[in-house]
């Protein structure tokens, strides 16, 4: 008699990084998986032109998850995966930008672990780089940043809190650009912070709807920034660039007077 085999046959969970909403930044990796999945797990900020890669008869869930709003809950999500794979489906767990970057991806990969569940990640672009690529400005740039710090703007507590005095100090020793994400709920306390350690000059940026058709940017300097966030009106899903590689930005919105890349918070770096 043949040995019956026990053993569940699971299926297969993919984390794929939607990117930041414009549907010809995904790579052929993720438009491949998505059009393979049966059921299709979808954040709130996955732009709907990346939807239509999914094959009709898949299932999409919406799990989103956004600051401020009524959000699913985690645990919920990571059952949801399990049930479905041990179902033997092929899913997806699609994530606006990249699962790795503040997309909670980690937790997931540790909850299908446990569950004995195989998956796969697949990277996507994040929203820092869509919104800095999109206006022609670098992340890092020789004599002018060495580095990238990359930093949720959530009000945390305890250990996990950002001491923004510290990093402002951070980025003006070591020549760093500063990318915040989900900074508007608590713009002025990351505002005041960072100037307890940089000058009121250094120069930000805050793009919102990074790549997508309605991106709109402000170019200003740390010590207006949260008033002329305020007056612009600008919002969720938004992020802040702070550094010297914005200097550029801040110059154009200025007038058309042209200018230097050179640092606000350190003396000038270009060889004599």
């Amino acid at each position: 008699m043949q040995a019956i085999d026990s053993k569940p046959q699971f299926g297969h969970v993919s984390l794929v990084g939607a990117g930041p909403g414009d549907p010809e930044l995904l790579t052929l990796k993720a438009i491949r998986l998505i059009q393979a999945a049966e059921v299709v797990f979808v954040d709130d900020l996955v732009g709907p032109a990346v939807l239509a890669y999914v094959r009709d008869s898949a299932r999409i869930i919406s799990v989103g998850k956004r600051g401020g709003c009524r959000s699913t809950s985690q645990s919920f999500i990571e059952r949801a995966m399990v049930q479905a794979a041990r179902a033997g489906q092929r899913v997806v767990r699609l994530k606006g930008g990249d699962p790795f970057v503040f997309g909670r991806g980690g937790e997931e990969v540790d909850a299908l672990r446990r569950h004995g569940i195989d998956c796969d990640v697949t990277p996507g672009i994040t929203a820092g780089m869509a919104a800095m690529a999109s206006l022609k400005t670098p992340l890092t740039q020789r004599g002018v940043s060495q580095g990238v710090v990359f930093l949720t703007g959530h009000n945390q507590v305890g250990a996990h809190a950002v001491d923004w005095p510290a990093m402002g100090a951070l980025v003006a020793q070591q020549h760093l650009t500063l990318i915040i994400y989900m900074a508007m709920r608590n713009i002025d306390a990351i505002a005041e912070g960072l100037l307890n350690s940089l000058p009121p000059a250094t120069p930000v940026a805050v793009v919102q709807h990074a790549s997508c058709d309605k991106q709109r940017h402000l170019a200003c300097d740390l010590v207006s920034v949260a008033r002329k966030v305020r007056i612009q009106g600008m919002a969720s899903p938004s992020v802040w660039i702070v550094g010297d590689v914005t200097r550029g930005l801040q110059a154009i919105a200025q007038g058309p007077v042209t200018h230097e890349l050179v640092s606000a918070t350190s003396p000038d770096q270009r060889a004599a």
